[in-house]
């Protein structure tokens, strides 16, 4: 294995879960939570999502940093900072590079999800968010993912990636 293959496949930070929201359709507003339930192959439980093993989207991930970076890329002050919620992703997480992710599987408290791509922004988010929206979030947006082994997660659980030796669970 070469050094750059050697420096993509170990990721030694951790995450953390920061919060967690639902949307019980598609335009609704989110609904902050605790915990939640991740099902195999349906994504969370309260979820819009449409379930099934084509759904690459059944989970949304951003990274809780970038909330401050797409904040100043609009012109926000800090009294005025965007939430995760402004940004209709289930899950913010803190203290790990969402991208260092890609192509991998991951553990957040009992359930295991595996990336399936980026989490572009819509143009509903300019609607909401006010002109510039769209651009601010490029390259921010986060990471979409599919739940492999359901279970539940919580504020604070961990993220911690899976070794890339590790067996399927499909």
């Amino acid at each position: 294995m070469s050094p750059l293959q050697e420096l993509l496949a170990t990721v030694p930070q951790r995450g953390q879960v920061r919060w967690i929201g639902v949307r019980p359709t598609s335009r609704s507003a989110m609904l902050e939570l605790d915990a939640v339930e991740a099902r195999r192959e349906a994504g969370l439980t309260g979820d819009h999502s449409r379930p099934g093993p084509r759904n690459a989207r059944q989970v949304t991930l951003i990274q809780w940093e970038h909330l401050a970076v797409i904040g100043a890329l609009l012109g926000r002050p800090a009294t005025q900072p965007i939430q995760p919620q402004d940004l209709r992703r289930n899950i913010a997480i803190s203290g790990i590079n969402l991208f260092s992710l890609k192509g991998r599987r991951f553990r957040i408290g009992k359930a295991v999800l595996e990336t399936t791509g980026w989490c572009q922004p819509c143009a509903r988010l300019e609607e909401r968010l006010g002109s510039g929206t769209f651009q601010a979030v490029r390259g921010h947006g986060g990471i979409t993912a599919r739940v492999l082994q359901g279970g539940i997660i919580r504020l604070n659980d961990d993220l911690c990636v899976e070794p890339l030796s590790a067996p399927r669970l499909e």
